[in-house]
């Protein structure tokens, strides 16, 4: 079991113009502050701001299997039971962001079928000032053996 605020993962990413445009795309968001810098400048942005979205592009750059294998967890049983996002500030484009993932609760609680794993993890997205951007908070289960 993992302990309480023991590091997960790290890792750093910058928020990028096209990528911005395939999120507002694919989520049908049809605010120009997504796609046109000027509207974004003219709403007191430095550039086009990600969508709310955006933050799940730090899974393209974590290695999904290594943090599974280090807490333990037997990816088939694995389930999500939440996740919840507090932003302070959108992502906008040109932010270079390190996104740190750490166990905040790790219990073992009875069910009907067996011992339920709930992990609760948090992420603090930071921006290259230090300034936190976001935090995540995920709940993770790993269900009991079959």
């Amino acid at each position: 079991m993992a302990t309480t605020a023991d590091l997960v993962d790290e890792v750093t990413f910058d928020v990028e113009r096209g990528k911005i445009r395939e999120f507002a795309r694919a989520t049908f968001a049809v605010d120009p502050v997504y796609t046109d810098r000027q509207a974004a400048v003219e709403r007191k942005f430095p550039d086009v701001v990600a969508t709310p979205t955006y933050a799940v592009v730090t899974a393209h750059h974590r290695n999904q299997r290594e943090w599974v294998l280090s807490l333990g967890l037997d990816i088939a049983r694995v389930v999500m039971g939440s996740s919840r996002w507090e932003y302070r500030r959108p992502f906008v484009v040109g932010d270079c962001i390190t996104a740190t993932r750490r166990v905040l609760n790790d219990e073992q609680k009875q069910a009907s079928r067996g011992s339920l794993r709930i992990l609760t993890l948090e992420t603090e997205y930071t921006d290259d000032e230090g300034s936190i951007v976001l935090v995540q908070r995920d709940v993770v289960i790993e269900r009991p053996k079959p």
